[in-house]
C-alpha cells in the first residue's frame, strides 16, 4: 500500500489510481442523472408546449423537445463509448423545476402572454441547470482522457447554450412587453383600455395587436409575430440568460 506521501505525490502527478476510480464513479453517476433529466424534460416540454399561448413559444418548446430527443440519443452513444449500459439515475433538481413549470401554468391565465413569459422563465431555469451539468461532465471527461466522450458532451452543451439565447431573444422580442400590458397597474403610463383589449384573443381568432412609436403590427393566430430583439441576454430583467 502506498504511503501517505506517495499518495500525495501521485495525486499531484496525475497517477493516483484511487482518485481516478473515484472520479470515474462520480462521472458515471452524473451522466446517469443527466440521462434521467433529459428523458424527463421531453415529457415536460410537451406539456408546456400544450399550455403555451403563442405559436412562437409553442414552436420553441417543441423544437427543443425534438432537440432533446437527439441529446438523449447522444448520451446513449456516450454510455456505449464507455462500455456502459444507458441507465437512468435520479435528479431532484429537474423534478423540482418541472413542478415549478406546472405551478406557473396553474397560476397564469390561459391565452395570456403572462403565461408565455412564465413558460420561458421555467424553460430557462432548466437550461441553466443543464448548462451547469454538461459543463461539469465535459470537464471530467477531458481530465480522464475521454476525448470522444468530451466531444459529444460539448456538442450538447453548445446546443443548450444556444437554446438559452433563443429563449431570451423570444422573450425580449415581444412576450415580456405584451405581458406587461396585460397588468394594468404595471404597464406604461399611457396604456389605455383599448390597448389592453388588443392584448386578448378576439372572437375572430386574431390576437395581440402590438402598437409602438415606430408603427403597428399585429400578431394573429397562425401568423408569425415580427418583434424587436435587443442585445441583452436576460429574458426577464436584462441580465445574462439564454436558451
Amino acid at each position: 500500500m502506498a504511503t501517505f506521501g506517495e499518495r500525495i505525490a501521485n495525486f499531484f502527478g496525475g497517477t493516483d489510481t484511487d482518485t481516478r476510480e473515484g472520479l470515474h464513479g462520480l462521472f458515471v453517476t452524473e451522466l446517469k442523472n443527466i440521462y434521467y433529466a433529459e428523458r424527463q424534460a421531453i415529457d415536460a416540454l410537451g406539456t408546456q408546449a400544450d399550455a403555451a399561448t403563442t405559436d412562437e413559444v409553442r414552436n420553441a418548446l417543441l423544437q427543443h423537445q425534438e432537440e432533446t430527443r437527439g441529446q438523449v440519443m447522444r448520451l446513449e452513444q456516450v454510455f456505449q463509448s464507455l462500455g456502459l449500459d444507458a441507465d437512468e439515475g435520479a435528479c431532484a433538481a429537474i423534478d423540482g423545476l418541472a413542478d415549478d413549470a406546472e405551478t406557473i401554468i396553474s397560476a397564469t391565465e390561459s391565452d395570456s402572454l403572462t403565461r408565455d413569459a412564465g413558460l420561458i422563465i421555467a424553460a430557462q431555469k432548466v437550461e441553466h441547470h443543464e448548462i451547469a451539468s454538461y459543463g461539469s461532465v465535459v470537464t471530467l471527461a477531458r481530465v480522464m482522457g475521454h476525448t470522444e466522450v468530451a466531444r459529444l458532451l460539448q456538442q450538447t452543451l453548445e446546443e443548450e447554450k444556444n437554446t438559452d439565447r433563443k429563449l431570451t431573444q423570444l422573450a425580449e422580442s415581444f412576450i415580456n412587453d405584451r405581458a406587461s400590458d396585460e397588468s394594468g397597474d404595471m404597464g406604461s403610463d399611457n396604456m389605455n383600455q383599448n390597448s389592453f383589449n388588443d392584448s386578448t384573443v378576439n372572437a375572430d381568432g386574431t390576437r395581440y395587436a402590438d402598437r409602438s412609436s415606430t408603427g403597428q403590427s399585429t400578431y394573429q393566430s397562425g401568423q408569425s409575430y415580427s418583434g424587436t430583439q435587443t442585445g441583452s441576454n436576460d429574458a426577464t430583467t436584462g441580465g445574462t440568460l439564454g436558451i
